[in-house]
């Protein structure tokens, strides 16, 4: 939608001057009709007003709300609700200020809905990139009269949250961008450096190595087949990432991912503090146990762990106690079950969850760390190894030639 300026004049005579928000010039005479109103003049915006960010929202080409924008707003929310400005204006200070073109559309319409008399949590629901968990923190704040105090709990817990998301990325990124970038040098290897090497062999014609020939062989293959193979590869991994995309196929390769040596720790652990966190910030905003767990659960990454805990949420409304279903859980730990015990017996559950998610992101940052000491010599020592046996390989009957 684009602003036109229009003129118009009513039944009267009286001209009247204004501008109106529409996607299409007749929907400005339309609209000017319906008020009884006689469109005189009716002036689309010049290119000098023309607002490119909300027409790429639009037409759907801007980018999505990201969660470090949101936390920035969420920040500097708080902050002029804190120094006493009022809520509408300080959204108009903050759309103005905004530069993430989804986000600033997103404010005035808050903003807008906001004048007509709905609350904050209600215009927020609207809006795409606030959560389920965002806008019932929100309302709870409202409620309570303590929206200040829960928009900055708010920032903080969606800060660790994209800390730890982050962790887990950079633990599975690193080994797969390390693993590609020496699958492609081998490849390369193979199908353009060794066939040189075979011609010289063959034209001195002397025996052949085994090992020289299982290169060889080797190459042939990627000559012959990498035609098939290179597309091949692409197609397999589109197909993969499209089925691990579905109910079944995220639950199957979520299962192996949690089954896999260090990494299945780390997204494990990465979740837990995800959920312990989510669960303590929404306790401590005054949200039910019940609705909290619903909220933390659609928060989760991992379709196997999501599906656990609707498990421990039905126990729960069926009378049990949260630690009672969650220490049946063979990889929640029994230290952090018993932490959660206490909290639920001594009433100060939501900071014992806070605890627990401080001891899962820790264990998080210590295991991303070891992993990385670990993996790298691992790689470096399988890669150097895979192109060293290339390279033996095609100048050992160089040697024995050289010897006889």
């Amino acid at each position: 939608m684009v602003m036109f300026k229009y003129e118009a004049v009513d039944k009267n005579g009286k001209k009247f001057l204004g501008q109106m928000e529409a996607e299409t010039e007749r929907e400005v005479r339309k609209s000017l009709r319906s008020q009884s109103l006689r469109v005189a003049k009716v002036i689309p915006p010049t290119i000098l007003e023309f607002d490119l960010g909300k027409w790429m929202v639009d037409k759907g080409l801007a980018t999505a709300i990201g969660p470090k924008d949101l936390s920035s707003f969420t920040k500097q929310l708080a902050i002029m609700i804190s120094a006493g400005v009022p809520i509408l204006q300080s959204l108009e200070i903050l759309y103005r200020s905004e530069k993430n073109p989804s986000l600033k559309v997103a404010i005035k319409k808050i903003a807008v809905d906001v004048g007509e008399g709905k609350t904050i949590a209600e215009a927020m629901q609207s809006q795409k990139g606030f959560s389920k968990l965002y806008c019932n923190l929100v309302k709870a704040g409202e409620a309570g009269g303590i929206l200040e105090g829960i928009l900055k709990k708010l920032a903080i817990h969606m800060d660790k949250q994209e800390k730890t998301k982050a962790q887990i990325k950079s633990a599975m990124m690193y080994p797969s961008i390390v693993c590609g970038v020496g699958a492609v040098v081998i490849w390369a290897m193979m199908v353009f450096v060794v066939p040189q090497f075979t011609g010289m062999l063959k034209e001195n014609g002397q025996e052949i190595p085994w090992i020289t020939q299982f290169v060889i062989d080797t190459s042939d293959f990627f000559g012959k087949y990498s035609p098939i193979m290179v597309p091949g590869f692409f197609v397999g991994l589109t197909l993969f990432f499209s089925y691990i995309k579905t109910p079944s196929g995220k639950i199957i390769w979520d299962n192996f991912s949690m089954k896999l040596p260090i990494f299945g720790k780390i997204i494990i652990k990465g979740n837990l503090s995800s959920f312990s966190s989510t669960l303590a910030t929404l306790l401590g905003a005054g949200v039910a146990l019940i609705e909290a767990l619903d909220i933390c659960i659609e928060t989760l990454d991992n379709g196997v762990i999501a599906r656990d805990l609707r498990e421990v949420k039905k126990k729960v409304v069926e009378g049990k106690t949260l630690t009672e279903p969650l220490s049946k859980i063979e990889y929640f730990p029994e230290l952090v079950t018993q932490m959660i015990r206490v909290g639920e017996q001594t009433g100060q559950i939501d900071e014992m969850l806070a605890r627990v998610a401080d001891v899962f992101e820790e264990e998080v940052d210590t295991l991303v760390g070891g992993m990385t000491k670990l993996i790298e010599p691992i790689i470096i020592v399988v890669l150097g190894g895979i192109i060293a046996t290339i390279l033996v390989a095609m100048y050992l009957p160089m040697f024995m030639s050289a010897g006889a």
